[in-house]
């Protein structure tokens, strides 16, 4: 075989090799040396919306420089997703200087601050975000972090949306959710208006039975369902040798046809490359075993973000929130991004009511130890 078809096949070494030895790291070595060909761009219909957009798309919450997303728009990919918080507004404007020229090509989405939710802070929040990314609309505007249907049902909310729609500054609605993701995929399958066209959701192969089947059921009822968090954190493990888990993990959300597309989060070169080198690409046995072994690594410290621990929690403490502000920072190994995260969650259920309880209530039906993770963020977040 040729290098390339050998690196494209995913038929790199036998699944023995997989613990990383010194031979499989020389033959790595001499495959990746072979020169990056950007592939073919696939496409996937975002629901209702009609878009057809790249099944790996830009997810530019971390990029720090427009570069990275004009060589990825030059190549294809046609969808971008910012908001308006990311980098305190930073994020929209690199994203916008990457559009300059491109605009025609690419479909933008990005969110209101979840802490807007009447007209007049909306309205602001769409008009500095038109601003920020030099645009005259935005494709997809979203509704951002939800953990339940209230502000899916919320009569302000939508009326604010639907002014914007009017005006010619929004094209299509959306929702994020990071915790509590099956309610929120009812709600806009039970919603009779289907008045939200796309989520925006945390989908791996670490999720459960539940989500995948609510995923199903909103994309049969025309929701595009946009996937993030495809790497389950992305932490650096030993347990895989010189391998890299994350084209498989990429591979594993998108082998799932009910999921148009993902985004992972790419700051540079060497990101891009890996992520959008997928496209074409099925999963394979051998992305299979990686998986396997990547989930056994970061077992004792993933949290899935299902919510299932917090009703248990007699002060309501934002468990799934505060367990992804650590990954923000330990995984992710952005502070800032993990801070300003957790700033939004009230002191009264932040890491800190944890002090006083002598034992913790809430269980992890995975496994985690919750009050080791809650201690975790008081050192990390102090």
């Amino acid at each position: 075989m040729k290098r390339r078809d050998f690196l494209k096949s995913g038929v790199i070494v036998t699944a023995s090799t997989l613990i990383g030895t010194s031979a499989f790291a020389q033959i790595l070595e001499k495959t990746v040396a072979e020169p990056f060909i950007f592939p073919t761009p696939v496409f996937r219909v975002l629901g209702r919306t009609g878009l057809k957009i790249t099944i790996v798309s830009f997810g530019a919450m971390l990029t720090p420089e427009p570069e990275v997303l004009e060589i990825a728009f030059d190549h294809g990919v046609n969808y971008v997703d910012t908001a308006r918080k990311y980098m305190g507004g930073k994020n929209e404007e690199i994203v916008g200087k990457a559009l300059k020229g491109r605009r025609d090509r690419v479909y933008v989405a990005t969110k209101i601050h979840p802490d807007s939710i009447t007209k007049e802070a909306i309205f602001k929040d769409v008009e500095t975000s038109l601003k920020s990314l030099e645009t005259d609309y935005i494709d997809v505007i979203q509704l951002h972090n939800l953990t339940d249907d209230v502000r899916i049902f919320s009569p302000e909310i939508r009326e604010a949306l639907v002014k914007l729609k009017q005006q010619g500054k929004v094209r299509f609605f959306g929702v994020t959710t990071h915790t509590n993701q099956v309610q929120v995929l009812n709600a806009l399958v039970e919603d009779k208006d289907k008045f939200f066209d796309t989520a925006l959701v945390a989908y791996n192969f670490k999720s459960g039975n539940d989500l995948k089947e609510a995923i199903a059921k909103a994309a049969l009822n025309k929701v595009g369902i946009i996937a993030m968090k495809t790497q389950a954190g992305g932490y650096q493990t030993d347990q895989l040798g010189p391998i890299s888990p994350h084209r498989a993990a990429l591979k594993w959300a998108l082998q799932d046809t009910n999921v148009t597309a993902a985004i992972p989060g790419m700051r540079n070169l060497a990101q891009l490359r890996e992520d959008i080198g997928v496209m074409g690409l099925k999963l394979s046995y051998f992305d299979e075993l990686i998986l396997k072994r990547y989930g056994e690594a970061v077992k004792p410290y993933y949290c899935h973000f299902c919510g299932k621990c917090e009703p248990e929690c007699p002060k309501g403490v934002q468990i799934s929130t505060i367990n992804r502000c650590v990954m923000y920072g330990e995984a992710y190994k952005n502070m800032e991004l993990s801070r300003s995260t957790y700033r939004e969650i009230p002191a009264r259920v932040s890491a800190s009511a944890c002090l006083t309880c002598q034992t913790c209530a809430a269980k992890c039906v995975n496994g985690l130890d919750i009050p080791a993770k809650m201690a975790r963020a008081r050192k990390l977040l102090a």
